[in-house]
């Protein structure tokens, strides 16, 4: 028997409400939570710190919800949870204080377990101060022997705080420290920026037509944080970019953008899935930017929150693209929940920059 969800309509196989409005109804309780409440579950949290290790505990969820959706995390919940040995969830560090950071630091000099030592250098790249660069880089430089069991160095570890560091210790930022999410309302009224806009040309990989996917003005109050002097545009094919690693485009501070082709091992004559009913979908999304910004990991629980800055909710491991002219790091600037958009598809469109070279790349992951 086919339902309708009883808060918005959609279609359903069940009775009661979708996964979206359940969703949306359990943020807005969370946002509801009051002063008392909320000094409450903190003192609960730093009580029972050891849960925090466990993602299926509910002080986990709770924990998470007061980081995502309140940005609220305490030093003394933080203190508690080093005491605890709680590293499962690494945005609890962000921006810790010196004593949490010299606790992690001491563990992580102790480590003989692999698992334990990147755990701590998760951690303690979120968080991320110069102490922190300074022993990730030794790490580098002086490999452990549990550096043998991982893939990757800490560089790459640091990335999960949203920065990195060079050969010669050189820090680079990958993300924003400030986070607005994309919020239902008239784009008519406020176009500062879009998801999914038509472009005239096709792909020539599947000859669905291109979508510039993301539309910034840089020149807008809310989104000067980007350092972005003008109009940025993302431009991709919205049916090839799930079947490759990343697509790209370059872009000019006046509203233009090139798609660059071919994209990386992709056949020449890909099927389109992008029917005509799928992008009528796409581009009339009604998402416009929020008025006012949100914490940083807003959109890192929630399947439903499309978001311009703060941190990304990666579906597998963080993933800074290499800027296809200069080789570095690209910086991450939105990503887009692609089932927010249209019903074809699911996961996670993630979008970045490299400013230095007028690039951007679009890439995707998902379950």
């Amino acid at each position: 028997m086919k339902h309708n969800c009883e808060s918005c309509s959609t279609p359903i196989g069940f009775k009661g409400v979708c996964w979206k409005c359940r969703t949306e109804q359990e943020r807005n309780e969370v946002l509801a939570w009051t002063h008392e409440q909320i000094t409450s579950k903190i003192q609960h949290l730093i009580a029972h710190a050891g849960r925090l290790s466990k993602w299926d505990t509910d002080e986990y969820d709770v924990c998470c919800k007061l980081l995502e959706i309140r940005g609220i995390c305490p030093p003394e919940l933080q203190r508690a949870a080093l005491e605890a040995r709680a590293f499962s969830m690494e945005q609890l560090y962000y921006n810790a204080p010196v004593d949490v950071r010299d606790g992690m630091i001491t563990l992580l000099m102790e480590a003989t377990d692999s698992r334990e030592a990147s755990e701590l250098m998760t951690c303690l790249a979120m968080q991320g101060d110069d102490q922190a660069l300074q022993t990730l880089l030794m790490l580098e430089r002086n490999p452990r022997p549990w550096r043998e069991k991982l893939y990757v160095n800490p560089s790459v570890y640091a990335q999960a705080g949203g920065w990195t560091f060079d050969q010669e210790g050189n820090r680079h930022e990958l993300n924003y420290a400030t986070c607005y999410a994309m919020e239902k309302g008239d784009k008519s009224i406020d176009n500062t920026a879009v998801i999914g806009r038509l472009c005239q040309d096709t792909c020539p990989h599947c000859s669905c037509q291109l979508v510039d996917m993301l539309v910034l003005d840089g020149q807008d109050e809310r989104l000067k944080f980007l350092g972005m002097d003008g109009i940025f545009t993302a431009t991709g094919c919205p049916n090839c970019c799930g079947f490759t690693d990343a697509v790209f485009s370059r872009f000019t501070w006046d509203g233009g953008s090139t798609p660059i082709f071919p994209y990386n091992e992709l056949e020449d004559e890909m099927e389109n899935y992008v029917d005509e009913d799928v992008m009528k979908e796409l581009l009339a999304n009604p998402y416009i930017l929020g008025k006012t910004p949100v914490p940083l990991f807003y959109g890192v629980g929630s399947e439903d929150i499309n978001t311009i800055g703060g941190f990304a909710s990666w579906v597998q491991d963080w993933q800074y693209i290499a800027c296809p002219d200069c080789s570095k790091p690209m910086k991450y600037v939105a990503q887009i929940q692609w089932d927010t958009v249209m019903d074809y598809s699911e996961g996670t469109l993630y979008i970045e920059v490299c400013l230095d070279c007028s690039i951007a790349s679009m890439h995707h992951q998902q379950t």
